[in-house]
């Protein structure tokens, strides 16, 4: 049997771990990998035992990009459209899942992998990581929304020049701009987002779920509405048992236990 290309495993803590497989390559994203990356999003989505979720990879890099050798090989700008869609579409999957998500990035995160920790909701990185999106110097941009989310985690300055230069910048200027949450020194990255990750698995996976869907649909819309949306939306949590548990744990100096209801 074949090696996976991206491993999956659900820890006790209620920490569902992905790892991008593919060390010889740097774990460069191929038609393989974002197939796997969407179907393992989709058992975490539909798994309540799992509350957050954790992408790292394996070996020297969190990700070096997508596949070069794979998509150099197709002969038309549809045939190429058809890849780039497969990844863009993983990517929205990730970025949409109910759970949060935090990035362990290590070595290089770029191009479509930098593309794959901007789907996440959080980012750690290693010390002498560099992330960036180099893709202008092979003629072309980024395709799984690089040019979208970048602009609006960075300031827009920065965006620009990283996408027209295709310059990578460090983890910590990185971590200035707020695109990394954490800075940790090298081999500690995926035990430092495992911890982020612990910590979202014990809060209320409603109201985390809401939140997601708030900064999401928020960022589009006119600010009176979004304001609407989110009373709309915190009135809602109030039904909630989540909410019930919250508060009588705060009452009685205790630790809640929620259970997504």
């Amino acid at each position: 049997m074949a090696n996976p290309v991206l491993k999956s495993s659900v820890r006790a803590d209620g920490v569902g771990v992905l790892t991008l497989a593919r060390p010889d390559r740097l774990n460069s994203i191929s038609t393989a990998v974002a197939e796997a990356l969407s179907k393992h999003v989709s058992e975490f989505a539909s798994d309540d035992s799992v509350r957050a979720i954790v992408v790292n990879g394996e070996g020297k890099a969190f990700s070096a990009g997508a596949d070069i050798a794979e998509f150099s090989a197709l002969d038309s700008p549809a045939a190429f459209g058809e890849f780039i869609g497969l990844l863009a579409a993983s990517l929205d999957e990730l970025a949409g899942c109910s759970k949060p998500s935090v990035a362990a990035l290590h070595g290089v995160a770029l191009g479509g992998g930098l593309e794959l920790a901007l789907a996440c909701d959080m980012r750690v990185a290693e010390e002498g990581t560099r992330l960036g999106v180099p893709e202008i110097k092979l003629g072309l941009l980024p395709g799984a929304a690089g040019t979208v989310r970048l602009p609006r985690m960075v300031p827009p300055p920065v965006a620009r020049r990283m996408l027209l230069t295709g310059e990578p910048i460090p983890a910590d200027e990185a971590a200035r701009y707020g695109l990394v949450a954490e800075v940790v020194p090298a081999g500690a990255g995926l035990d430092a987002a495992i911890a982020v990750a612990a910590k979202l698995a014990e809060l209320p996976p409603l109201a985390l779920a809401a939140c997601k869907r708030l900064l999401g649909a928020g960022i589009g819309l006119p600010e009176a509405t979004a304001i609407e949306l989110e009373r709309q939306t915190v009135s809602m949590l109030f039904g909630s048992e989540d909410r019930v548990e919250g508060l009588s744990a705060f009452l009685e100096k205790r630790a809640p236990t929620f259970g997504g209801r």
